[in-house]
């Protein structure tokens, strides 16, 4: 009979994505989603809270180009030690527990940013900051996939990055507001601002439930029932969805005796599905940041600057519209990821990015042989067409780099995968902050947006050649769609 049930679940899992309007949808999950996400609020603040504060940091503490560069994307690599851990202390100590240890991190990051005399301790308060980021790229999309029903997975696995990218708007809004102070002050109130929310959010997080699968995975079935049957939208569902990760579970021997990972990364290597799976959430990864987003999110600034703007109070002005662009675009994806599709939005994303990234960089051509009203005009059209990628970058590659790689891992390996799978993106997050500057003085800036195009229409055909749709399916039928059982 477990076979059968096997075979069966795609067809009962696909009309998930499109019920009748008379089923009524559960808000529970949601809402739990949601609170869950609103982490990562801290992580898009804490990243992007340097973009204005470095200007003052600069006249303050009189820390060089080269400095910024590293307090800037050092963040990102630190972030490499939180997403490992985050793996192996998701699976040992609950999806719940972790969210909070992660808040707990992002307590003591900002305050220590905050208070620092010199360049030391700011390289402090940024590795501490960073663990916390770690954290939440790995648990964020995980708890929220794994309390959701298929029928709004992608929508609730898109929370996380639509509050990451309000995170960053608001530190805009942030160091717009402050930027009125005392330079010896202002940059400090900035991050000071960041370490309010984490207690409020690390109360309100135990009053979640803990991931059913998880809880399926330590052989406390009965828990994981309960919050199954308070999580789906209908009796029915909660019980094919108990089923569906009992068989996984049992499958993959994963109850209480099953508490290590090198079973698991043993079996990732004599498996190819689970090769491929890996190869691909990578893969992904990569492209989501080798196409140059931060160098906007952590620089956008000097690319005003570059493009003609003038006054520090027009450059962040306009550094908040980047940030409620990107931010507001998500609300694209989230409204068509379960009715589109993953693999539409990121074929649409990806191909939008590279054509206005040839546009940025046409432009910034132009601009540098252009005068008076000339000028003027290739400026605005510059700002535009930055707008135009980030909104296109938001609406797709964005959060579906999230969605769908929290999707395809089997479950033995989510924890694990996920953390893989984040450390390649701050890797190249890393990358991308820490070279920009020396990037763009080598090869202009027409030069580099040309680079991030020539990235960017890479991801397309990736997307395009090895990427299936996943809309609808369960998350245990994704392990017969990828064969990783």
């Amino acid at each position: 009979m477990a076979h059968q049930r096997d075979t069966e679940a795609p067809l009962l899992a696909k009309p998930d994505a499109s019920s009748p309007a008379s089923v009524k949808r559960n808000k529970y999950p949601f809402f739990c989603a949601v609170l869950a996400s609103m982490t990562s609020i801290l992580t898009g603040y804490n990243v992007a809270v340097m973009s204005g504060a470095q200007i003052f940091m600069a006249e303050d503490l009189g820390v060089s180009d080269a400095q910024i560069e590293v307090l800037s994307g050092v963040i990102n690599l630190y972030s490499l030690a939180g997403a490992l851990l985050a793996g192996w202390t998701s699976d040992r100590l609950g999806r719940r527990l972790t969210i909070v240890l992660a808040n707990v991190f992002f307590l003591a990051g900002p305050l220590c940013m905050a208070l620092a005399g010199g360049y030391n301790a700011l390289m402090v308060g940024r590795f501490i900051a960073g663990i916390a980021v770690g954290y939440d790229f790995v648990i964020a999309p995980i708890y929220a996939a794994e309390i959701s029903p298929a029928s709004s997975r992608g929508l609730l696995t898109s929370v996380p990055e639509i509050f990451n990218n309000t995170g960053v708007m608001l530190s805009y809004v942030s160091n717009l507001a402050f930027s009125g102070l005392p330079a010896h002050l202002s940059w400090r109130v900035m991050f000071a601002a960041g370490a309010v929310p984490p207690v409020l959010l690390a109360a309100g997080t135990m009053t979640m439930p803990e991931s059913p699968r998880w809880l399926a995975m330590k052989g406390r079935v009965d828990e994981a029932k309960a919050v199954l049957h308070k999580t789906s939208d209908t009796a029915a569902e909660a019980e094919r969805r108990l089923l569906e990760i009992e068989d996984v579970v049992n499958a993959g021997g994963e109850g209480k005796g099953n508490r290590g990972g090198g079973g698991a990364w043993r079996e990732a290597a004599a498996k190819p599905g689970v090769r491929r799976v890996l190869a691909m959430v990578l893969t992904l990864q990569f492209f989501q940041q080798a196409s140059g987003i931060d160098s906007v999110v952590l620089y956008g600034p000097r690319i005003l600057a570059a493009a003609g703007v003038t006054t520090n109070a027009s450059l962040l002005s306009l550094n908040v519209i980047f940030g409620v662009a990107k931010a507001g675009s998500i609300l694209i994806a989230m409204a068509l990821v379960d009715r589109a599709g993953r693999r539409p939005l990121l074929l649409v994303s990806t191909g939008g990015m590279a054509a206005s990234l040839v546009l940025v960089g046409t432009l910034f051509a132009v601009a540098s042989s252009s005068a008076g009203g000339g000028a003027a005009v290739v400026s605005a059209a510059s700002v535009a067409a930055v707008v135009a990628y980030v909104v296109f970058f938001s609406m797709g590659l964005g959060p579906m780099a999230w969605v769908y790689s929290s999707e395809i891992l089997p479950l033995r390996l989510r924890g694990q995968g996920a953390g893989l799978g984040t450390a390649m993106n701050r890797t190249m997050c890393a990358v991308v902050i820490m070279t920009f500057i020396s990037l763009y003085k080598a090869v202009t800036m027409a030069g580099a947006f040309y680079i991030y195009a020539a990235i960017a229409a890479a991801a397309f055909v990736f997307v395009y050649t090895c990427l299936p749709e996943t809309r609808g399916r369960s998350l245990e039928d994704m392990e017969e769609l990828f064969h990783t059982k």
